[in-house]
Formats: C-alpha cells, structure tokens, sequence
C-alpha cells in the first residue's frame, strides 16, 4: 500500500473533526500529489506531539524557520510507509529520542495552517516518551524543552493546546 492510500484510509477513519476531515480527503482526491512538499496547492504533513504522562510533560520545539513552540513534525518522505510512520520519524529526528511510541488509536487531531512553503494539512499524533528519555537539538531546532501541561498555553499557539488537550483526553 502506498503512503497516498494509507493517508486516505486513515483519514477516513478518522471520526472527529469532519468538515476538516473531508477537506483533506478533497485535496488528496484533486491532488495525486497531494502527500509531498512539491504540491504547491499544500501537502499532507505529519506531527508528533511528544509527551510523557508520568511527568505531566510535553517536549517541544522552537522552530528555526518559523521561531514558534510546536509539536515535532514536518514533511511526508519517500521513505514513510505510514502516516504514523512519518509522525514517529519525525517526532523522533526532531527530538533525538529514541524508542518513542505512538499513542494507541491513530490521530490525535487536525489542524490546517499556512506556512512559508504551502498550506500545512498536518494530521497529529502523540508519541510516548520512554522512561528517563533524554532529548538532543536537530538541525530544524533552535531549542528543545519540557513544559509541564499548564505552561504550553503560555509559550505556544492555540493548536498546540488544542493537541495537549486532545491527547490529555486520549490518555
């Protein structure tokens, strides 16, 4: 199965968010292309959020681009078999922990957004950290840091609560 079907398939699948949801599956039906940072009309991306419930944590990344606290995440590859697969690679290049593990029951959440390349059709995941997880800044970070679940509204955008609040209720 190619990452294009098994976007599709995990979109509909996907029960919340349904005027969201059904843009995306739009897209992916007018863009055949429609996955990969080429498609100019905006692309499929995944995220992780990373988190780690016993400490009542979540790490996050201020962004070297965009100079804003987000969840790990970024362009589908040619190497991703899965959305999952591109969320777990990239919460993991990104946060240099090894051993993450996806959150059970496939997407967190939704959110489209504009971004310097193109419109961001980001399907969110969250990944847990393992115990004693030792983060490491990639090359797409300025920083990498811990917050604990009340102080994300204070450095972060109204999607990244939106994710804490909507992985929290997962958990």
């Amino acid at each position: 199965m190619s990452l294009f079907d098994d976007a599709v398939l995990v979109l509909k699948g996907y029960e919340d968010q349904e005027e969201l949801r059904q843009t995306y599956l739009d897209h992916l039906a007018t863009h055949p292309d429609g996955m990969w940072k080429a498609c100019g009309d905006g692309h499929i991306t995944a995220s992780a959020l990373v988190i780690d419930p016993s400490r009542g944590q979540v790490l996050l990344t201020l962004h070297r681009k965009l100079r804003m606290w987000l969840q790990m995440g970024g362009h589908c590859e040619p190497v991703d078999q899965t959305l999952a697969a591109a969320a777990l690679r990239e919460g993991t290049e990104e946060s240099g922990i090894e051993g993450l593990t996806l959150l059970p029951g496939g997407p967190v959440r939704l959110d489209r957004h504009h971004t310097p390349c193109a419109w961001h059709l980001d399907v969110q995941y969250a990944a847990l950290a393992p115990a004693g997880a030792l983060e490491a800044i990639s090359d797409e970070s300025l920083d990498l840091r811990w917050y604990t679940y009340d102080e994300v509204a204070d450095v972060a955008d109204e999607s990244v609560v939106q994710l804490l609040e909507a992985t929290r209720a997962r958990l």
